[in-house]
């Protein structure tokens, strides 16, 4: 009871008269009395709102829009899963896992391994991927981002064998749709949905990087020949008809020399032209008498014949004739 109603009720002393349902019955209750009565009934109420708040307080969450809330009750999984927002569970019962529902962007660490043509490489990706289901990603897998690095990783250098470096370097998006099957296939048991996997990088040795500068150069090179080659033939071919037409109009020839001769002028510089006619050329041509044939060399002079001086040959006499005769 509050102090100053309790002096009030000890210093006035009332006496209330109640009349009950029966006639002749009288109730009589004293201020005092009627405090403490009140009061008792506010405590109580003080103390139930209090209680209720703590209850609320601890039985309250509240879910985000990006999650997915999953509930424990004495450790078994409850069967609906929370939905983003304002959401209640039984205190010291009830445990609420959130579990985020937003597309995961994971870096993979670079993987070194051998080409299927033994080329050393080191390549390293990005996965994308989100959860699609809350309770199996809980459930299923101790750790789904951690399993699905792994398996990313392994998934990786399994590529990484089975191709060719020319796959690798041009043929990208090939290796990439095979790398999201390899990731796919498991994830979707753990409630996990691949989106997209990137290869970011092919590290080369610098010895490759050397051989593969150099293919390209003789590559280059040799494709700068065929195109000279090419214009050479089609510039011969123009000139060839050019020819004939000149041929058949001798003024054409004389209208282009003089062409080229405007041409040079036009340029300051001491170069000095004269033209000649080429009718001049071809009369002197036609002037100038044909060498005679060379005349065919003699032939050589014989030898004199070599005098015999060794004489007649004789037969060397055996040696048993020899004893025979002394």
């Amino acid at each position: 009871m509050a102090p100053g109603v309790r002096r009030l009720a000890l210093r006035f002393p009332v006496r209330l008269r109640v009349r009950g349902p029966r006639e002749g019955n009288t109730l009589f209750v004293s201020l005092s009395q009627g405090a403490v009565m009140i009061e008792e009934l506010l405590m109580a109420a003080a103390a139930t709102g209090v209680a209720a708040v703590a209850y609320v307080g601890a039985a309250a969450r509240v879910v985000k829009q990006y999650e997915r809330g999953v509930v424990f009750r004495f450790g078994r999984l409850r069967g609906e899963v929370r939905r983003p927002g304002f959401t209640m569970i039984v205190p010291a019962v009830d445990r609420l896992h959130k579990v985020n529902m937003q597309i995961v962007t994971m870096p993979v660490p670079a993987q070194e391994g051998i080409t299927r043509d033994n080329v050393t490489v080191r390549v390293d990706a990005v996965v994308y991927f989100r959860v699609v289901d809350a309770a199996e990603a809980l459930v299923r897998v101790e750790d789904y981002k951690f399993a699905v690095s792994q398996m990313a990783q392994t998934s990786l250098r399994s590529i990484i064998g089975k191709s060719d470096l020319d796959d690798l370097l041009s043929n990208r998006e090939k290796l990439n749709q095979g790398l999201e099957l390899m990731l796919d296939s498991p994830a979707i048991g753990w409630g996990v949905q691949i989106d997209r996997v990137e290869i970011k990088d092919v590290s080369l040795p610098e010895t490759m990087k050397r051989s593969m500068a150099r293919q390209a150069e003789a590559d280059r090179e040799r494709r700068a020949r065929l195109i000279n080659a090419d214009a050479e033939l089609q510039a011969s071919k123009k000139l060839a008809e050019a020819a004939h037409q000149m041929a058949e109009a001798p003024s054409a020839l004389q209208l282009r020399l003089l062409q080229t001769v405007m041409a040079v002028a036009a340029e300051k510089n001491s170069t000095l032209v004269l033209p000649i006619p080429v009718e001049l050329l071809r009369f002197l041509e036609r002037a100038t008498p044909e060498p005679p044939p060379p005349a065919a060399p003699a032939p050589p002079d014989p030898l004199p014949p070599v005098e015999d001086l060794t004489g007649p040959s004789v037969d060397p006499a055996p040696r048993g004739r020899r004893w025979d005769a002394a």
